[in-house]
Formats: structure tokens, sequence, C-alpha cells
């Protein structure tokens, strides 16, 4: 008993073979009829798999498709993108957020472009590709070369800890170790593709973190999290919107996709800091310059911005820092 909701342990060697083949029967019927129509559900093209992969990290499906199927009418195969220049790629990934996505897509396809043009097709091959990690890697070989691989997502992992280990919250009792084999032992042989769709369509849409639709549920009876799940969920504490909203706003993402924004509209030849700063920071002064120096750098650090001042002036007392920060001026790459 902890926090008032019994904990069932499971362990990996307790799944019984009746236990899966009812949830893969029960998972795999609500999947064919609920699967929503997503575009790059109807391609094996490991590009544009690995295109809506990125843009779907911290971004909603509805929010990702009008991005995705611009972006491919842009940079339609792997060497598009890898020979475009990173400026037109930032500009291109506006309104998506966390920026420092679209620099690390770009490097991924040159890197296969280095390569030969060809994406390995193995989870241990693909992950040595710049900005590939244990998901993508899944996602990519199962969801492009049709391998019957394990990968775990945010709404993977809680659908198989709910099912097996019981509740999530307030705080999961099952490894990512754990929840990974358990993902390997339910894979379905020879029919991986749908499976990891149904496991993510089932945690996106019915499964869900804070509202799980276990009324509805075809996988009820088979669930360890059942019924105590509600309660769990219904004794959370109840956070503030606004008060998490507020710090957000003076963050350094925040601003520094500010900086980012402002870019994309700017010519070639970038602007000045001190031109900038106003754009960025309401009341900015002249004191604010060189911490906006700093996010600059951490923006051309990260491969989203260049310095681009022609013939700085330097104080040889004073280090490397130009004397004139205002003056010094930023662009896209």
């Amino acid at each position: 008993m902890e926090g008032g909701v019994t904990i069932r342990r499971f362990a990996i060697e307790d799944l019984s073979d009746a236990l899966v083949l009812a949830v893969r029967e029960g998972l795999l019927a609500w999947w064919e009829a609920n699967r929503r129509d997503l575009p790059w559900r109807k391609t094996r093209d490991p590009y544009r798999i690995l295109v809506s992969e990125v843009m779907l990290q911290q971004t909603q499906v509805d929010r990702v498709i009008p991005y995705y199927e611009r972006w491919l009418e842009t940079f339609a195969d792997v060497r598009a993108l890898a020979d475009a220049p990173t400026a037109d790629v930032i500009r291109l990934w506006a309104g998506l957020g966390y920026n420092r996505r679209a620099v690390n897509l770009q490097r991924t396809a040159q890197a296969v472009v280095e390569r030969g043009g060809d994406f390995p097709s193995i989870t241990a091959e693909l992950q040595t590709l710049p900005g590939i990690g244990p998901y993508t890697a899944g996602a990519i070989a199962c969801f492009a070369f049709e391998r019957d691989v394990a990968f775990i997502d945010t709404n993977m992992r809680r659908v198989l800890h709910r099912l097996f280990h019981g509740v999530d919250v307030p705080v999961s009792t099952a490894t990512d170790r754990e929840i990974t084999a358990l993902a390997a032992r339910m894979v379905l042989p020879g029919d991986g593709w749908n499976w990891n769709q149904a496991l993510i369509e089932f945690g996106a849409l019915l499964c869900t973190a804070r509202k799980p639709l276990c009324v509805v549920c075809p996988l009820q009876t088979a669930c360890a999290a059942f019924p105590a799940i509600q309660t769990a969920i219904a004794e959370l504490p109840k956070g503030s919107p606004k008060k998490r909203e507020a710090p957000f706003k003076e963050s350094n993402r925040y601003f520094r996709g500010r900086v980012v924004n402002a870019l994309r509209s700017r010519p070639r030849e970038g602007i000045a800091l001190a031109e900038l700063g106003p754009e960025i920071r309401p009341g900015f002064a002249e004191g604010d310059v060189a911490w906006l120096f700093e996010v600059v750098r951490g923006l051309e650090r990260d491969g989203l911005a260049t310095i681009a001042e022609d013939e700085p002036g330097y104080d040889a007392g004073a280090g490397d820092e130009p004397v004139d920060l205002g003056s010094v001026k930023v662009r896209l790459p």
C-alpha cells in the first residue's frame, strides 16, 4: 500500500501467453476501428518518417500536419534538406518551436548523405547518426523498414505501465529498462508496424495521462491500473497554469525563441544587437546588451544563429569581448 493506492508488483516472468494474446487482440481491434488517417502513416520513406518523428516531439499531431506537408513541399528528400541553407531550414520551422530540432534534423540529413544517401535499417546503426536516439531509431526501423523492434515514447510507456505494472501516478513503479523489456515481449512478430502504431495511438487518444477513458477501454479487464488509476489521478494536486506560465516568459528558452523569430524576417547581413534588443525584451536598455550578446552566443553554439560583424573593434585589455556590443550584428546561419 502506497499513498492509499494498492500497488501491484509485476515481473515479466509472470506474463502469460494468454494475457499477451488477449492484450494484443484487444489493442489491435481498437486500432483498426479508431486509427487516425495521418500522412506519415501512408509512407515507408525513412526520411519522411524521420521528419514526422522530429516534428512530433513536444508538438501535438494536429499542429504538425500542415508543417509536415509544407516541409516536404520544400525539402522533398534527404538530399534537398542536407543541401539547403540552414537559414532557410530555420525559417521554414517557424511556429513549431524548439528550433534546435530543425538544425539537428538537417545535421541528420547531412550525415545520411555523407554515407551515401541511404538510411540504415538497423536500430543500432541508426543511432550512430547525429540526433537519433533509441526512440527515433526504433520508430524509423519499424515504421519505414517494418522491423519488429521495441521502442518507447511517453504514450507507449504509460500504456504498458498501467496495463502490467499498475498505477503510474504520482510516480512510476517500473524503470525504463523494465518497460523496454516488456515492450519487446509484446511486439507482435511479423506485424510490429501495426502493433507499435496501435500502442502510440492508444496512449494518445484513450489511455491519456490525466483523463483516461477507462469506462470504454477494451483492455479494462486486463489492466492492472484499473480502477485505482481514476482515484490516483483525482488525488493529484491541482497545479496553477498561471503560476507555471509566468516564469517561462523570463526564461532563457523564451528569449532564445524570440531572437530566432526576429531573425527569420531579417536580411542576410543581420541586425545589430542594439536594434534587435527592443524587439526581444520590453524595456530593453543599454545595460541589457551584454545579456543579449550571451543569448546570441548560446544560439550560435547550437547552430541557430551567426554573429555577423564584419570588422569588430577589440580592446587589448578586455580579452575577446568587442568594445561596442550594441553594434555587433547577428543573423541566421
